[in-house]
């Protein structure tokens, strides 16, 4: 449950900025968390690599 605590703020976030008819943020917080969670997830390997 820990886990899904920052996807169900962000998701709160972007669903009461939606209903505050400021859809151009929501859409901008969205794909700003879309683009750190690539970010983070998808992270070059090393190549300091003990031989």
């Amino acid at each position: 449950m820990k886990v899904l605590l920052p996807w169900l703020a962000v998701l709160a976030v972007v669903l009461l900025l939606d209903a505050m008819h400021l859809s151009f943020l929501a859409t901008a917080v969205a794909v700003s968390w879309l683009v750190y969670c690539v970010g983070t997830g998808v992270r070059p390997k090393g190549r300091n690599r003990a031989s």
